[in-house]
């Protein structure tokens, strides 16, 4: 089965973010058509996606489209049941079911004052009392879920799922206007930024074009808090250690230090990708360490 996923910045759209992990978190391949947001290549790419409004829709190999994310993650888990989507336990998949239906209609106040913004981290935003409640919700949905499923680890019901996914943005808006949370959903929060295929977005994020400006907050700012990169810098020349992209395969035209040495890729996403965390790419860090 083939997949393309239609999606917006992936610095700032909250809800292709949790397209996407529902096919990259699940080990399942996809192909993406990115348009920035707030042009017009937006709605051209929406017009391939019928009947589509926003951001991300899914469309199948035959050409049918499922646009609504809750039928992304329905769909995906009845055509690949062994992905793990959904807990196999019974009160553990209601429970998670439960919370991507609240998260899919609620929030609005953290939604609102609180954008996803992946390019930054806010050390305040002056949080009002909607926002608070809505993270006093957060908190009391996170000790039901443990409760009910039984378990103490860092994610909702158990092991990774697609409520998990669903509530990556928030974990992103926590991380990114530093609001105070209790030391279990801070946990939370931890695993979340370190999970592989969220670095790998927030990676791809840095390189995705220019900031959106309606994004932007006139706040104190503080560092990502998430696990620290790799230190790195692009660099306008080689030679580099390696004369094939690490990713495509292809001769290198862009490059990079890191570690005291120049590394190869093959165009500016491939170089500026993982210079925003080198450590997120597996294929890379193979050729880093060899």
């Amino acid at each position: 089965m083939s997949y393309t996923l239609a999606i917006g910045d992936r610095a700032y759209s909250s809800w292709s973010l949790r397209g996407w992990l529902l096919f990259d978190a699940f080990g399942l391949p996809v192909k993406t058509q990115r348009a920035q947001m707030y042009t017009d290549a937006f709605p051209a790419l929406l017009a391939e996606f019928v009947p589509a409004r926003t951001v991300p829709a899914m469309k199948l190999e035959d050409g049918q489209v499922v646009p609504d994310t809750i039928a992304i993650a329905e769909e995906l888990a009845s055509r690949h049941p062994e992905a793990g989507h959904w807990p196999r336990d019974a009160k553990a998949r209601a429970v998670a079911r439960a919370l991507v239906a609240e998260m899919h209609t609620g929030f609005v106040a953290l939604r609102d004052h609180c954008t996803m913004n992946l390019r930054v981290s806010y050390s305040d935003c002056a949080a009002p009392p909607a926002v608070l409640a809505d993270i006093a919700r957060l908190e009391t949905l996170v000790a039901w879920a443990r409760k009910v499923c039984g378990h103490s680890g860092p994610w909702l019901c158990g092991d990774y799922c697609a409520a998990d996914a669903f509530y990556a943005p928030v974990a992103a808006r926590i991380a990114g206007y530093n609001l105070a949370v209790s030391p279990v959903l801070a946990g939370f929060v931890a695993a979340q930024l370190a999970h592989p295929s969220f670095r790998q977005w927030r990676a791809m994020g840095h390189a995705d074009g220019p900031d959106q400006p309606v994004y932007a907050r006139d706040y104190p700012t503080r560092p990502w808090p998430g696990p620290a990169p790799l230190p790195a810098q692009a660099v306008e020349s080689g030679p580099s250690v390696n004369a094939a992209c690490p990713y495509s395969g292809k001769d290198v035209t862009h490059f990079m230090q890191a570690g005291g040495r120049i590394w190869g890729f093959c165009n500016a996403f491939c170089r500026d990708k993982t210079l925003a965390d080198p450590e997120a790419w597996p294929k890379f860090m193979a050729l880093y360490n060899s």
